[in-house]
């Protein structure tokens, strides 16, 4: 081997010695920085961007199937709908905390005082029914859900499924099939799939591992793509938005999850959650997709969290799409800086509908980028503000909707991990709430 080779391999050895995290970060940064020094050319990297995205997009699906039927295969069917009920409830908890906390931080900031309308355009929205919700988990053609990538309509039909591939199983075991069944090839058919979910599991962590490495690069071009040629006064004039929803953020991480959750609820470190949660948190500053963030989320919780599959293999792909904190800071900030804006106040009644308002479409609202000016035009309408506004915040919505991703997914494993304590599905002797967290034997979490 020669010199050369010897010297692309020590500096190879070099850069992966650097913990992905931190990479991510710095990519971040010289992203934002080639945006604002090279400007419209950069847009030209928006390919090299796009393929990090569409990677992530490619293995969410897979995990969210292989993660569910894993799960499934160690709860009950009754232990499954505890599990599902702790988790909705927490979710739901969570997210109308979040929209008052974001409706307190903004009556109290006023952001928008001294902002001068310009104008815009933007499409209405019609806001669910509950009716419509509920029905729109339940897929009428599972594999149009595949194709389509409805998470919440594979995460209906791949629990249902596998839970009935729980009960084939067991009455297999216990010679109660139907008459003229072999039992033999039940049982040990329900295991091949069940053994097959295990395997196809560990291959999407080490599929996450590779993406990831490739993440260094795409994040830069995704961010120095996006940002290229925004007009950067329109984004410092609305610098108020951005200063008010970012502390109704950090209040909500600090307090709800950092405080009620892992210091009260859990009993444990809060800087301890935040290293166990630090890759998903930064990955979904980086990309701003709850659901793309997914794969790593789901690492960061069996890796570093010790969460049992059987827990956040139903509650991180089901809060990827329902769990919305940070969307529901978002769009209650938001709407107090567009009433300000146009000189129209907001009553007692407006906000309190308004939350409502918020809480109930996070539930349908996807968990990708561009989503949260959708839900504005829905929360705009309620509240009978000019959907115009929403051109007008578009300017800020690249940031707005990291501030929140990163928000939603430290909120999704906050839940999973107090749910997994709350059903004994959490190992706190090892992982980071050990002093020394140990080194991880998949490539896909370890800091190298």
């Amino acid at each position: 081997m020669s010199d050369a080779e010897h010297l692309v391999i020590r500096l190879w050895h070099r850069y992966r010695s650097v913990p992905i995290v931190y990479r991510l970060a710095i990519s971040f940064v010289l992203g934002v920085g080639v945006a604002f020094t090279v400007g419209a050319p950069a847009t030209r990297l928006a390919p090299v961007g796009d393929l990090f995205l569409t990677l992530l997009e490619m293995i969410v699906v897979p995990v969210v199937v292989f993660s569910l039927l894993a799960g499934v295969r160690r709860l009950s069917p009754r232990q499954m709908g505890r599990v599902g009920g702790i988790v909705l409830g927490l979710y739901a908890v969570t997210t109308a905390v979040a929209g008052s906390i974001g409706l307190a931080v903004a009556n109290l900031l006023e952001p928008g005082r001294s902002v001068t309308f310009t104008g815009g355009k933007a499409q209405s929205a019609q806001p669910p029914s509950i009716s419509e919700v509920l029905l729109g988990v339940v897929p009428d053609n599972p594999v149009d859900a595949l194709a389509s990538g409805d998470l919440l309509s594979i995460i209906f039909f791949v629990i249902v499924f596998g839970i009935a591939l729980a009960i084939a199983q067991d009455r297999a075991e216990e010679g109660t099939l139907r008459d003229g069944t072999d039992e033999t090839v039940i049982r040990d058919g329900a295991e091949t799939f069940f053994k097959l979910a295990e395997t196809g599991m560990e291959a999407m962590f080490i599929l996450v591992w590779g993406v990831m490495e490739y993440g260094v690069i795409g994040v830069f071009a995704l961010v120095a793509s996006e940002l290229a040629g925004k007009d950067v006064g329109a984004i410092l004039a609305l610098g108020s938005l951005v200063a008010v929803v970012f502390v109704g953020v950090f209040i909500h991480i600090t307090v709800t999850y950092l405080g009620v959750i892992v210091g009260g609820l859990l009993g444990e470190s809060p800087m301890a959650f935040l290293r166990g949660t630090k890759n998903a948190m930064i990955t979904a500053f980086s990309i701003r997709s709850s659901s793309a963030t997914l794969p790593v989320t789901m690492t960061d919780a069996e890796e570093r969290l010790r969460i049992d599959e059987s827990v956040y293999g139903f509650s991180l792909p089901f809060g990827s799409t329902a769990n919305m904190d940070g969307a529901a800071i978002r769009q209650a900030v938001t709407v107090v800086f567009a009433a300000n804006v146009v000189g129209q106040p907001l009553g007692l009644g407006d906000q309190v509908a308004i939350l409502l308002v918020t809480v109930l479409i996070s539930i349908g609202t996807a968990g990708v980028p561009g989503a949260g000016l959708i839900m504005l035009t829905i929360v705009l309408q309620q509240a009978g503000l000019p959907l115009t506004v929403v051109g007008f915040v578009a300017a800020v919505d690249p940031v707005l909707g990291r501030i929140a991703t990163m928000n939603n997914v430290t909120g999704d494993l906050a839940v999973s991990t107090l749910a997994a304590k709350w059903t004994d599905a959490i190992d706190f002797q090892d992982g980071v709430w050990t002093t020394t967290e140990p080194g991880s034997s998949n490539p896909a979490v370890a800091d190298e």
